[in-house]
């Protein structure tokens, strides 16, 4: 039997990779590359070449256990991770980082601050008590829960939004719309409401594309780069996908590893079910920059972490900017500084400048919650499957966990199982 798989993230190679001994697969990808939001870039550095990822970054054994296997079982090779969360606010005005005591202090002018003193204690107050809502009935947005538990307006604006706007790539204001019993079940997951139960972090030692060679190897003459699907129609006995270059193949199942918006705009002859559901799903652009400018770090080298929240007053708000300390995360030599910021509020200097990239991120709020929750009502229908980190919390373990339900579905398991 053959089977179509439209999209070569993590969903889209784990389904590929699962499903290739039971059908004959073929893999559309619309860029030039594999592996979606798993980008290895490699920079020239004062003639040293540097591999470093602009996606997917760093995974834990607890929240990522069955990529843990896949990387397991193919061989990867993995590394400690640093992470740590900072905030650098109107260019050196307030910072602060959670990397240690030092951190926190980094600017001295906070110990004279009353509303500093009172962020710090909303933390241990929103730490201790906000998993009481995933035993109420209620499911509030962050917004209003936030409300609910009286957070003041520092704790909102320079903690919480800022590490959960990081986490999914959203912006403040929309994050406020996050369906909160979502949020706080996310965070209690990861550790995010103690100081001491964190996990440890990991990273693919020489970067994503590491797994990703080892993942595709037995199916990469079935892969079609610069290949993206046009239209899908669903007949009688068989699925027509149409590609961007005007070619048609027969197929009898089709694997959606696209967007939820994408999958919807494939599909011809979506029934109301599948324009329901896929329509609930909301996604935002998000510029991605990697570069060696120290200018888009906190001024003072005290509050320096991992993932650093860059904001100034005024702000639009429409993105949310973040810097991401590769040297931490990937284990880079400190000799050679390097970042990769999301939204960067300026530009960094031209001549300090590797790469620019976009990306598009889920936008989570209760519309896109219930749209999770009635998959069930069209997925497998019409031969036609649906897999992808939006449905769950939007991370590559949610992605490659719908790529083994799927497979489960087609009757294939991983040989780990």
């Amino acid at each position: 039997m053959k089977l179509a798989v439209v999209g070569s993230g993590i969903a889209g190679m784990g389904a590929a990779w699962l499903l290739r001994r039971k059908y004959d697969v073929t893999v559309y990808e619309k860029n030039d590359y594999i592996g979606g939001h798993s980008r290895t870039i490699q920079v020239n550095y004062d003639n040293k070449p540097i591999s470093v990822d602009t996606g997917f970054i760093v995974f834990n054994h607890k929240n990522y256990p069955n990529l843990t296997q896949l990387f397991k079982h193919l061989g990867v090779a993995v590394e400690k991770s640093d992470m740590s969360f900072g905030v650098s606010i109107n260019g050196g005005q307030l910072e602060y980082s959670g990397v240690n005591a030092g951190g926190l202090l980094a600017q001295k002018a906070n110990l004279f601050k009353p509303d500093f003193y009172k962020l710090l204690l909303d933390i241990l107050k929103f730490n201790r008590n906000a998993a009481a809502i995933l035993k109420r009935d209620e499911n509030p947005t962050l917004g209003e829960y936030l409300t609910q538990m009286g957070m003041s307006d520092w704790f909102r604006k320079y903690y919480i939004l800022p590490m959960g706007g990081a986490i999914w790539s959203t912006p403040l204001e929309e994050m406020l719309d996050y369906p909160a019993k979502t949020f706080i079940q996310f965070f209690e997951e990861h550790g995010l409401l103690t100081v001491s139960d964190q996990p440890q972090w990991y990273t693919v030692k020489g970067g994503s594309k590491e797994y990703i060679k080892k993942l595709t190897m037995p199916y990469k003459d079935n892969i079609q780069l610069k290949c993206g699907v046009k239209d899908i129609t669903r007949k009688e006995t068989k699925i027509v996908v149409t590609d961007t270059n005007g070619d048609k193949a027969d197929y009898d199942h089709v694997v959606i590893a696209a967007h939820g918006d994408q999958a919807l705009a494939m599909l011809k002859d979506a029934d109301a079910a599948e324009k329901q559901i896929l329509s609930s799903f909301k996604y935002k652009k998000n510029t991605v920059v990697v570069h060696r400018d120290p200018s888009l770090m906190p001024k003072r080298k005290a509050a320096w972490a991992s993932w650093i929240y860059l904001a100034n007053e005024g702000d639009s708000g429409d993105k949310l900017a973040v810097t991401y300390w590769m040297n931490k995360l990937q284990n880079i030599d400190m000799k050679h500084p390097l970042f990769v910021t999301m939204n960067p509020p300026h530009a960094p200097a031209e001549e300090l400048t590797f790469d620019t990239f976009n990306f598009e991120h889920p936008v989570y709020d209760m519309k896109a919650i219930d749209a999770q929750k009635n998959l069930a009502k069209i997925q497998g229908k019409r031969n036609t499957w649906f897999v992808g980190s939006y449905l769950k919390y939007g991370f590559h373990e949610d992605a490659f966990t719908s790529a083994l339900e799927v497979a489960k579905e087609l009757g294939a398991t991983p040989p780990w199982r």
